[in-house]
């Protein structure tokens, strides 16, 4: 049997998490939690360089990722391998993520915000949709995919789902400790970012971290729409 985890990050590419929760994942392994990634799709279309294939970016966010989450601390990183902006809401997306629920168990699942307006990546739109729907009620019902039951996966009932790069924050959580371990963990995606970070992102992340922590007694934070799930 698996050993259950406190908290589950579903991540829609490899580093969207680090952006976007990684001051709060350091914050909770210190605290003694456990914390499991599972990153839906394997990125390969995240670049700008024309003499890069596809197959090749895969393996290299995902050394990158694996890199990144040792850093954090982690514990285990699990690669669906979806490809990049291909995500639909389908029931095998939405089994896999139940899977992963059931298997570990997690208290709090943390994703992006599904809900966010306009301008936003369909597959972060895609993915959080996903995850909301298998808290609820797919994770929860025995009847729901009950072949995952042969597989020895009970029903779970997760306590909390937190959404990052929300328009509704209603909970702040204090990185003004871990904050250079946050930049720390994004410097591993240097397919992404480049082998340092360029002085004005260093900037941008700080001043928005700053922005996240306005009327709290710290100086840096990560925002989130935090629901507690009362079954």
């Amino acid at each position: 049997m698996t050993e259950p985890a406190q908290v589950m990050v579903v991540t829609p590419h490899p580093d969207d998490a680090e952006f976007g929760v990684a001051g709060t994942v350091v914050r909770w392994v210190r605290e003694g939690k456990s914390v499991i990634y599972v990153v839906c799709s394997s990125g390969e279309k995240g670049t700008s360089d024309s003499n890069v294939k596809p197959e090749e970016l895969a393996q290299v966010r995902e050394r990158e990722q694996q890199a990144a989450a040792r850093l954090l601390g982690v514990r285990e990183v699990v690669f669906l391998r979806y490809p990049d902006q291909e995500l639909e809401d389908t029931p095998e997306f939405r089994k896999d993520i139940v899977r992963q629920i059931r298997k570990y168990q997690p208290q709090i699942v943390i994703t992006a915000d599904p809900y966010r307006r306009y301008i936003w990546h369909r597959d972060h739109r895609i993915a959080a949709q996903v995850t909301l729907d298998a808290i609820f009620p797919y994770a929860r019902d025995h009847l729901a995919y009950p072949d995952l039951l042969e597989e020895g996966l009970s029903p779970h009932k997760v306590k909390e789902a937190w959404f990052w790069a929300t328009e509704d924050p209603n909970y702040r959580s204090d990185i003004t400790e871990t904050f250079d371990i946050k930049l720390a963990a994004l410097r591993c995606h240097k397919s992404q970012i480049g082998y340092d970070l360029a002085p004005d992102l260093k900037k941008w992340l700080r001043q928005r971290a700053k922005e996240m922590a306005k009327g709290e007694n710290f100086e840096l934070a990560e925002a989130f729409h935090r629901v507690e799930i009362r079954w």
